[in-house]
């Protein structure tokens, strides 16, 4: 029995696949499915008025493009604010920001402005001198005067809120002019 149906299923198979073939791709007529505009008319048809045939046009993609440029621009920017740093430091008792960290608010300034969607918060901090409320009103003050400098800068007041926390969050321990000179600050952080 398998003598007879070794080449009965053969057969078959080459009958099945001599049906199968096709005449090729170029040769077979494609089907646009974009619209075509008002009086146009697509390859080969005639345009309504007078005849005259029209050449089509090109289909347009509905894949987006991504625009890798734009992702490039914002990470550079990222690493040159990492390079400028993120930390205005300030005199004892004073709130007004040195000239020497115009060029860190700046650069912050400039971020905040190319990217309308980013947030920052600047955090005022001061060294442990001084009472409670003192601290936290002298850190709000510092935190304000890199705001408003933001703001001057173009920077939507929307984008950028200033918060104190005073003296409860040193950057560097100690009881010394160098531990307190380190928190004396602003720092400026996304949010």
């Amino acid at each position: 029995m398998s003598r007879i149906l070794r080449p009965l299923a053969l057969t078959m198979v080459l009958a099945i696949t001599a049906g199968c073939t096709s005449t090729p791709l170029t040769e077979s007529p494609v089907e646009s499915r974009t619209p075509t505009p008002a009086g146009q008319v697509a390859a080969g048809g005639n345009a309504s008025a007078g005849g005259a045939k029209t050449t089509p046009t090109a289909p347009t993609s509905a894949v987006a493009t991504v625009d890798l440029s734009a992702k490039n621009a914002q990470a550079q920017e990222d690493a040159a604010l990492a390079k400028l740093g993120r930390t205005v430091f300030f005199d004892y008792d004073s709130f007004v920001v040195k000239d020497e960290y115009r060029p860190v608010v700046e650069g912050h300034a400039k971020a905040l402005t190319n990217r309308a969607t980013r947030r920052m918060s600047i955090e005022g901090h001061t060294d442990e001198r001084g009472g409670r409320e003192y601290n936290l009103a002298l850190g709000q003050k510092r935190a304000e005067a890199v705001a408003r400098q933001l703001q001057l800068l173009g920077v939507k007041e929307g984008q950028i809120e200033a918060v104190s926390f005073g003296k409860e969050r040193p950057a560097a321990p100690g009881h010394d002019e160098a531990a307190w000179a380190k928190n004396r600050r602003a720092e400026i952080k996304d949010r």
